[in-house]
């Protein structure tokens, strides 16, 4: 069994180098961001940690706070340009233990495409990780349609996951750490329906998209989307079918720190769309992901060979 972990972010080096220099890096001042201890970790610690967790690959991601949408794109790319290159010689160095997730300016759309396709067909990538949005934008906004077609055509795989501390809930209460805990869900809940509704999903039928921490609350709302969509034209616009329909064409990670959670997400979608990710190294990963997965009564043996790394082998074409 090879346990594949889609979820695992980076701390790129080279933005820690000029932390610790005290340097401002691509017009960031390193001070402004937050690291967690594991954040400052080298390749070779992070693979002993992953050995004591029982993990053999990291999708590497650089993490979310390295989005910066809202900043100059030229900029970001150039930013982005080097913490992939990282994770590319993360994937050199370690080939059995590291695949790579790019960032991409998603600010500027032609910029992302060309990013995209640069860490794809020259780095050998599997995907990006971007926002639920990009300076408020969500992703059926026509402007973004060549960029899922080039995804779709490139097999790459969307990596959804949002962007650190701010969510749709920090607005109405940004105390208890609110804005994660629910605010992650709800935000992906909004990007399914945004990809559904705004018929992203049937102008790009084979479009790879996984949504993070098992997709929040989407597969709990399908049924008051269902009645959205058959009552009210408006939700109608985009789409022949209810999204309920949609729901197997979108993968999800097992983050969901809840059996029964889990369970029901299986039952719903399908255990071939569900993924092994754990958020390492954030505190709101799974302390014991491996052990997790295999302790779960409710799952049979082969759900759990299908999460760890079945789905993800086929999927990454490992």
């Amino acid at each position: 069994m090879k346990t594949i972990d889609i979820h695992a972010h980076l701390t790129p080096q080279c933005f820690l180098r000029a932390m610790n220099a005290n340097q401002t890096w691509h017009g960031v001042n390193p001070g402004d961001l937050r690291v967690t201890p594991r954040g400052v970790w080298t390749p070779e610690q992070r693979i002993n940690d992953m050995n004591s967790l029982g993990v053999d690959v990291h999708v590497v991601s650089t993490g979310a706070a390295f989005y910066f949408y809202d900043k100059d794109p030229q900029t970001i790319a150039a930013m982005h340009r080097e913490c992939n290159e990282e994770v590319h010689q993360m994937t050199l160095d370690y080939p059995d233990r590291f695949k790579g997730f790019a960032q991409i300016p998603m600010q500027d759309v032609n910029a992302a495409i060309n990013e995209l396709d640069h860490v794809i067909n020259n780095l050998g990538f599997v995907g990006a990780m971007i926002n639920d949005t990009a300076n408020g934008r969500t992703f059926d906004d026509p402007e973004y349609l060549p960029l899922w077609r080039a995804a779709e055509q490139m097999g790459a795989i969307m990596f959804i996951h949002q962007q650190g501390g701010d969510t749709l809930v920090t607005p109405r209460s940004n105390r208890y750490h609110l804005a994660n805990t629910i605010g992650n869900l709800v935000d992906r809940a909004v990007t399914f329906a945004s990809f559904v509704f705004g018929g992203v999903m049937d102008a790009c039928p084979d479009l790879k998209i996984c949504l993070a921490h098992g997709g929040g609350y989407t597969c709990y709302g399908a049924g008051r989307m269902d009645r959205g969509w058959q009552v009210r034209p408006e939700a109608r616009a985009h789409i022949q079918q209810p999204p309920s329909a949609y729901l197997n064409r979108f993968y999800y990670d097992c983050l969901t720190h809840s059996e029964p959670a889990l369970r029901y997400l299986i039952d719903t979608v399908g255990i071939d769309r569900i993924v092994f990710g754990t958020d390492w190294p954030a505190d709101m990963a799974i302390d014991w992901p491996v052990s997790w997965i295999l302790s779960l009564e409710t799952l049979t043996q082969a759900e759990k060979d299908a999460i760890l790394w079945k789905n993800l082998e086929k999927l990454l074409n490992l």
